[in-house]
């Protein structure tokens, strides 16, 4: 949610940016909420000099009755009564103004960097760099099913007997393979400084609508029947919502910590739940970092975190490239995004397997989250990235490290969690 000032001051600015955003549908609500924030200030304005008034003709009856002036002080009286019903009306006015300024300035997007390119959708996306050289085995690379088949590692039959399509059963050294990432992407964080945590897997409503948009929200979450709770789509969404309300000490600023969860997501949309393998599902893990710091400090912050994500990968032997996402393709909270994609030798291509997002004050701002400085509470800035997502990572892992008799490399920096394993063999 942006200032309400960009509004009063800036509303060609506000307007260019959602003509960017190829959402031209949002632009009538930036003149009504600049109407409405008239109208809200003007009834706040009379209300506060009713208010002011009635103060003063109080005191007024109290010395008239002191100088023993009753019958003046009788009329001040009937004159004051007459105040309140015209307070209470205009409180609710603002109230209904102010209720109505919210849920628009609730779906106007948030001013993007000047240096996100425009784009209609995620076709424009930009390639911003590669890491490592992508290699095409002699070898066709099996479909990551395939591989984990040989390792008798995975089962979606009986996940489909027990939870439906789109869920899974992984087993035995595919199942360790999949801890083993997430536990060395948590020591990969912890290593950088960031302090680890194991947040809620679910939220309140007021939760969601802090950190995601409606429409995201409605793409994504699933809602416990019966109660005012969500399961997380992503552990950034508790994280986020730990400082709901709080003012945060400057000095204690910047705050990066590093999460783990299950995730669970509807997956609706064009692009559906995957019948085989496990590229799209409605359940994963990841390992998340997010960070609170002052605004001046958020793009160094998006920067070092996007590289820990490709420096992670590249420790497994994962060829990635970094692309930024266009205008169109930016969810309506982002300052600014890029995703990191691995390569997939299969299918001599790269895929999306992280993504770091700037999101200025825009979460804070509906969550209620401050610094406390020397010129007053500001709002802070929020950012977010993935270390790891998988079994989406796991495929980026099996397709770069398989061997053509079916085993799987396992690359130094995973070995002491595999318990000191080199290769995972080919059980068929």
């Amino acid at each position: 949610m942006i200032d309400i000032k960009l509004i009063r001051e800036s509303k060609d600015l506000v307007k260019e940016n959602i003509k960017k955003k190829f959402q031209n549908g949002k632009l009538p609500l930036v003149d009504e909420v600049y109407e409405l924030d008239i109208k809200c200030r003007e009834a706040k304005g009379k209300g506060d000099e009713l208010r002011k008034e009635k103060n003063e003709k109080s005191a007024l009856i109290g010395a008239l009755m002191r100088d023993g002036k009753k019958d003046e002080a009788s009329k001040i009286k009937d004159e004051v009564s007459t105040y309140g019903d015209k307070i209470a009306a205009l409180e609710k006015e603002e109230e209904e103004l102010r209720k109505k300024i919210h849920e628009d300035m609730m779906v106007i997007p948030n001013i993007m960097d000047p240096s996100v390119p425009i784009g209609e959708d995620d076709s424009k996306n930009v390639e911003l760099e590669r890491f490592g050289e992508p290699v095409i085995p002699s070898f066709e690379i099996p479909h990551h099913a395939d591989i984990c088949a040989r390792l008798n590692g995975l089962d979606k039959e009986s996940a489909g007997r027990t939870s439906g399509n789109g869920f899974y059963y992984l087993m035995g050294d595919v199942a360790r393979l999949h801890s083993a990432m997430l536990s060395y992407a948590r020591d990969f964080m912890i290593d950088k400084g960031f302090t680890y945590c194991i947040p809620p897997f679910m939220i309140r409503s007021d939760v969601v609508n802090g950190v995601m948009s409606f429409e995201e929200m409605d793409a994504m979450m699933y809602k416990i029947e019966g109660e005012d709770l969500y399961l997380i789509g992503t552990s950034e969404h508790s994280m986020i919502g730990k400082f709901q309300g709080q003012i945060i000490k400057e000095e204690e600023l910047p705050i990066t910590l590093t999460s783990y969860s299950p995730c669970f997501r509807k997956e609706v949309g064009a692009h559906g739940i995957e019948e085989r393998g496990l590229y799209r599902v409605h359940q994963f893990e990841k390992q998340e970092m997010v960070v609170l710091c002052k605004p001046e400090d958020g793009m160094k912050f998006y920067d070092k975190m996007w590289k820990y994500t490709v420096e992670f990968f590249r420790s497994l032997n994962i060829p990635v490239r970094t692309l930024e996402c266009c205008s169109g393709d930016l969810a309506d909270l982002k300052v600014k995004s890029c995703d990191v994609e691995a390569f997939s030798p299969r299918q001599n291509k790269y895929f999306e397997v992280g993504s770091c997002s700037i999101l200025g004050d825009a979460q804070a701002r509906r969550l209620g989250i401050r610094m406390k400085t020397k010129n007053g509470n500001e709002y802070v800035t929020t950012l977010n990235n993935t270390v790891l997502a998988t079994p989406r990572g796991l495929i980026a892992f099996l397709e770069n490290n398989v061997n053509e008799d079916g085993s799987v490399n396992i690359p130094e920096a995973l070995r002491p969690y595999m318990g000191g394993k080199e290769k995972l063999v080919s059980k068929n």
